[in-house]
């Protein structure tokens, strides 16, 4: 089979989901779109198992943060269809307060690290996943270290103000 386009691949998951996911972008030729937790399921199980579309090979799952967003967190999955050669982003925003998502392992069991990853870093939470743990940072840790939660610098410093380096 031969290299189908991202306009392909956009026309294919509109007749099937059509206003489930939104802000379709292609930054430097990257397909990407926005869907919500409720049919992050149904259009990831979908891309997998289409014939056509064959998005068989599940690149990444990853968590990013933008504190000043209404839904400050968010899950990114990469996905790589081979037969086609082309890759799709899927965005997947979700509130800071009790951030979950339905687990992907039940699809790919390469999720099972991605998304323990994602947990452990960003706190979100993949419902079904089979183990849940952290799996970088300590057990007993409370905080989430990718989350833009904290200052870059300790204001208290006294060796970085101006007055040292003549300014």
């Amino acid at each position: 089979m031969g290299k189908i386009t991202n306009l392909q691949v956009i026309k294919q998951l509109t007749s099937h989901f059509e206003g489930k996911f939104f802000n379709v972008t292609e930054p430097y030729g990257l397909l990407t779109i926005e869907t919500t937790s409720d049919n992050i399921t149904q259009i990831l199980s979908y891309l997998k198992n289409d014939t056509t579309l064959a998005f068989v090979y599940l690149t990444d799952i990853t968590g990013i943060h933008y504190p000043d967003n209404e839904n400050a967190l968010g899950v990114i999955y990469h996905l790589h269809s081979l037969v086609n050669n082309v890759r799709l982003r899927i965005k997947v925003f979700v509130p800071t307060l009790n951030p979950s998502l339905p687990s992907a392992t039940t699809l790919w069991n390469g999720a099972n690290w991605m998304e323990r990853e994602t947990f452990d870093f960003f706190g979100i939470v993949f419902d079904g996943h089979p183990n849940l743990v952290r799996i970088l940072n300590v057990d007993d840790m409370e905080a989430h270290p990718m989350r833009k939660e904290y200052p870059l610098e300790d204001p208290n410093r006294v060796d970085k103000q101006d007055l040292y380096f003549g300014r």
